[in-house]
């Protein structure tokens, strides 16, 4: 068997589909086929259930698939070793991020990593904290952009910088004649919220949960996007909690409706997180060190309190 044979596999196990798998290895989907038809003769054992739609492993297949992904793993160790010995910062480099961070946070640094990098073959996915976890545990991806501290002993998390919670609040609001918010004030019927999925929802929820306040709604009102609560919020619909960095580009009007907390703010942690496995370290760490020094000028807050966005029962 050969490492090609075991990363068409693995391709194949993670998009269920060859074309797409092909399409992912840069090979024809008869090419990759072949491949994976000789190692399962080679095997005398058969890795996927092509019959089902989507293609399934086999039970011996998903035994297979993780062998495979550790095998595949530490041939990439040995290119990491030259690489580092070289000094050579390049290759193919995939990162996750999550919604609610990837539009702020990677205009601010795209450019000028890919200009100091030029090497470096980026490719970047937005993905749901659940989605990130599973994919960096899987090997799918080298690194990823989320809200911390995720508890997970597998993974490896760096802190980039600490975001504070900030309200926006509508004319009529019962806190707007406030200049600075407390954590009591909040009541979780009255703010609106973004959709299941995302973590920073989950980190709302946490901090309402903290003060005790009751998690029942008047109604159901729940957006994927800051852009459409700031909309609601502004329509009178209720207040709403903003990430610190997704205020700076808000019109002076709309600024007039933000308001602060006392110190310490609520905030989220955002941290770079990666396989405890460390691979393609060189790259993570210039990466982490390229956010450092463009993160460090727009955001510059210590004194806060972390909001956890892992989901509490």
């Amino acid at each position: 068997m050969t490492i090609t044979q075991l990363k068409y596999t693995l391709a194949v196990a993670e998009h269920k589909n060859f074309t797409v798998a092909a399409e992912h290895c840069f090979v024809t989907q008869p090419t990759l086929s072949m491949q994976i038809q000789k190692l399962e003769e080679e095997l005398d054992a058969k890795i996927f259930n092509r019959s089902k739609k989507p293609i399934e492993l086999t039970p011996v297949g998903r035994k297979i698939v993780e062998q495979a992904k550790v095998i595949v793993d530490e041939s990439n160790r040995i290119i990491d070793i030259v690489h580092q010995q070289k000094g050579y910062i390049g290759g193919e480099f995939k990162l996750g991020i999550i919604p609610t961070i990837m539009p702020t946070l990677l205009p601010m640094f795209l450019k000028h990593f890919t200009k100091t990098y030029p090497k470096v073959q980026l490719i970047i996915e937005e993905l749901t904290t659940e989605e990130i976890i599973r994919k960096l545990t899987d090997g799918y991806i080298d690194a990823a952009i989320a809200a911390t501290p995720l508890g997970n002993e597998a993974i490896k998390e760096r802190v980039l910088y600490y975001e504070p919670f900030v309200g926006l609040i509508p004319n009529e609001h019962r806190l707007y004649e406030k200049e600075k918010l407390a954590v009591e004030d909040l009541e979780l019927e009255d703010i609106l919220l973004l959709e299941d999925g995302h973590c920073f929802k989950n980190s709302v929820i946490n901090l309402c949960k903290m003060n005790k306040k009751d998690e029942h709604k008047r109604f159901q009102l729940e957006s994927g996007s800051f852009d459409t609560l700031i909309k609601l919020s502004k329509d009178g619909l209720g207040m709403t909690l903003l990430p610190y960095l997704n205020t700076l580009d808000l019109n002076e009007n709309d600024k007039n409706h933000l308001r602060e907390f006392e110190t310490p703010p609520p905030a989220r942690e955002v941290s770079l997180i990666y396989h405890k496995s460390q691979l393609k370290m060189q790259l993570i760490e210039a990466l982490k060190s390229n956010i450092d020094g463009i993160i460090r000028g727009a955001i510059a807050f210590s004194d806060v309190d972390i909001i956890s966005p892992i989901k509490k029962e």
